[in-house]
């Protein structure tokens, strides 16, 4: 157990209480981090939920657990871990080679050729590089440029756009925050991948709590969605 220390700011606090690195760097990464993971609107899963289940008045406790219970899936709150396993299987199949954009892009090709999705990239609102994404990236630059997979990640954030507007599918190739979320926790020692989800949780309780206070302080209603009927459906699909 380690004790919380008040002398600390709320994030710095919890990067110690961690225990897995006691430097200065990785308190600033994790007050990166938890800023950065608090919100960027309400329509994600874990924002929403909280909104939908707090609308009914609910304890803001269990509105935000609900919220919670949406980070644990695999396309919302354990993305970065995916894209962090992909990078370190990227890294083990390029057997010591330099990770160019040249050797990337083939690679890229080759996985999209599987069958197989690249992790990381894309966004369902951005449709330019996340803004969040670039923040880290010169955190990384700055703190570890020679880390094996912040030089890799770096490589493919110039190799794998271009790969992914070639198929003509990708509304947006660009990377999102989750392609470089893992690599800076993991540089600093927290190297337990399922854990990355909680401390996504604990930032996001920020944002998510700003929107109830909001919703409460505007007197917003309860949210029903609009049903729709098997007749109605059909009359959509008819039309179209």
């Amino acid at each position: 157990h380690i004790p919380s220390d008040p002398s600390l700011d709320w994030a710095g606090n919890y990067a110690q209480m961690l225990g897995v690195n006691d430097t200065e760097a990785f308190k600033e990464i994790t007050r990166l981090y938890l800023m950065l993971h608090a919100d960027h609107e309400g329509g994600n899963v874990s924002a929403h939920t909280t909104h939908l289940v707090g609308s009914a008045l609910s304890d803001p406790y269990y509105a935000y657990a609900s919220g919670v219970c949406g980070l644990a899936g695999p396309l919302h709150g354990l993305a970065n871990q995916e894209c962090l396993r992909w990078l370190k299987e990227t890294h083990k199949n390029l057997a010591g080679k330099e990770p160019t954009v040249e050797i990337l892009t083939q690679y890229a090709k080759d996985t999209l050729a599987s069958g197989k999705v690249i992790p990381g990239f894309g966004h369902g609102v951005l449709r330019k590089t996340d803004p969040r994404y670039t923040i880290q990236k010169e955190f990384g630059a700055e703190h570890f440029p020679n880390d094996p997979l912040f030089k890799l990640a770096s490589a493919c954030f110039e190799a794998i756009p271009p790969v992914l507007q070639a198929t003509g599918k990708v509304k947006n190739p660009w990377p999102n925050v989750d392609a470089l979320s893992g690599t800076c926790m993991q540089h600093y020692g927290l190297t337990q991948e399922d854990y990355y989800t909680v401390v996504f949780a604990v930032s996001r309780s920020l944002g998510c709590m700003a929107n109830l206070v909001w919703s409460r302080l505007m007197g917003l209603p309860i949210e029903r969605p609009k049903s729709e009927t098997l007749d109605s459906l059909e009359k959509l699909a008819t039309k179209s």
